[in-house]
């Protein structure tokens, strides 16, 4: 079992910015993909990011061009920088892995783990 701890969230103008962290309780340097999901007032759970071993990365069409995902396997840490902030981009954002680690948690029925999740308010 893994646990995820996110931290970095606040609030921001519009067109501010803000890095969140995730901190993993294992190693993430093997086959491993892991991702940011978001859940705005009475939205759905959605995907925003994902890394994997190869860094490899994909994002929402909505955050393409102002949220980069990345990760320290140094420290078991995750990151997501969010440039360019937008009201719209106001929710809760969550990291998360799937059962199997190598997979990469595209929709929340991938995820097995989540983190406890961090308020993102944009205005």
């Amino acid at each position: 079992q893994v646990q995820l701890v996110e931290s970095g969230g606040g609030s921001v103008q519009t067109g501010g910015s803000l890095r969140l962290s995730c901190a993993v309780s294992e190693d993430t340097s093997g086959p491993y993909c892991i991702g940011w999901f978001r859940q705005a007032p009475g939205k759905e759970r959605e995907g925003v990011a994902t890394i994997d071993s190869d860094v490899r990365t994909r994002y929402a069409d909505s955050v393409k061009g102002r949220f980069t995902i990345s990760k320290d396997n140094a420290n078991y840490t995750m990151y997501l920088q969010m440039n360019n902030l937008e009201p719209e981009d106001t929710a809760i954002y969550y990291c998360a892995a799937g059962r199997l680690r190598w997979a990469c948690p595209r929709a929340p029925r991938d995820v097995a783990y989540w983190g406890q999740g961090t308020q993102v308010t944009v205005s």
